[in-house]
């Protein structure tokens, strides 16, 4: 390999040998180059002889409570589509990257891609049910344990503020990364979230959550559909979707 490559990638002392910086480096390389190329031939070898595929880049709660939860009835009506999807928690470059579209919030990062809106943001307080009984007289929302999203620790004093409701220290309390785990802490009746209702849907539908309080009254963001600027919606497969999702974003009854 030295040879071929004209660079000392080892140095040796006696019977020792330890690779250089330069190694190190190319060994890392060398390692994420195999590595892709395993995945990109299992991709190829399970994609179907004849159907299409999409590879989507997603945040992991919209995706969970939200998407994935739908996809069934995409499933039905196009079952020579099949959609991959993928985790990602901040903006990037779209093209180039092997994603077909993203479904993201609206970002700076998209500029010159096409986006769609989808849905806005609407945060509302849900507990247990349970958190509420027992209580002599009405419970207060300041007398309950609150629920955080570290990456929006804020959002209670804004609600406060928005909403009127006087809250004693609204940044005390657990903080969660995701939204899906703050909601799941609200079903086990450890506190009161304050979530996007498009995720809870179902929840307050089935009595598992309740929201007494009034929403917040600003939208905090707006979920997109991005696709490169050279992908039209007549193109084949990215079309099919997209229409599909349009359509369900703008169904009058939303819940799975």
């Amino acid at each position: 390999m030295e040879a071929f490559l004209g660079v000392t990638l080892f140095e040796r002392v006696g019977n020792r040998v330890r690779l250089l910086p330069n190694g190190e480096r190319y060994a890392v390389q060398v390692r994420e180059t195999l590595d892709r190329l395993e995945r990109d031939s299992q991709y190829l070898m399970g994609q179907p002889s004849d159907g299409a595929s999409l590879d989507i880049a997603i945040l992991p709660t919209f995706a969970t409570r939200w998407l994935i939860p739908r996809l069934k009835s995409f499933q039905e009506r196009h079952p020579n589509i099949t959609l991959h999807l993928a985790e990602r928690m901040e903006p990037f470059v779209l093209t180039g990257s092997g994603f077909d579209a993203a479904i993201h919030f609206e970002h700076p990062a998209w500029t010159g891609m096409r986006t769609h809106r989808l849905l806005h943001e609407m945060l509302v307080p849900v507990c247990h049910p349970a958190l509420l009984r027992g209580g002599e007289g009405a419970v207060s929302l300041d007398e309950l344990p609150r629920l955080h999203r570290r990456q929006n620790p804020d959002a209670w004093q804004h609600y406060a503020q928005e909403t009127g409701i006087a809250l004693t220290n609204p940044a005390v309390g657990a903080r969660y990364d995701l939204h899906s785990m703050q909601i799941e802490a609200a079903l086990t009746g450890l506190g009161v979230a304050l979530v996007p209702r498009l995720y809870i849907e179902t929840e307050l539908a089935e009595g598992r959550l309740i929201a007494p309080w009034p929403d917040g009254m600003s939208i905090s963001k707006t979920f997109c559909l991005v696709l490169p600027e050279a992908i039209r919606l007549s193109d084949g497969p990215i079309q099919v979707f997209a229409n599909w999702l349009l359509k369900e974003v703008r169904s009058p009854n939303r819940t799975p």
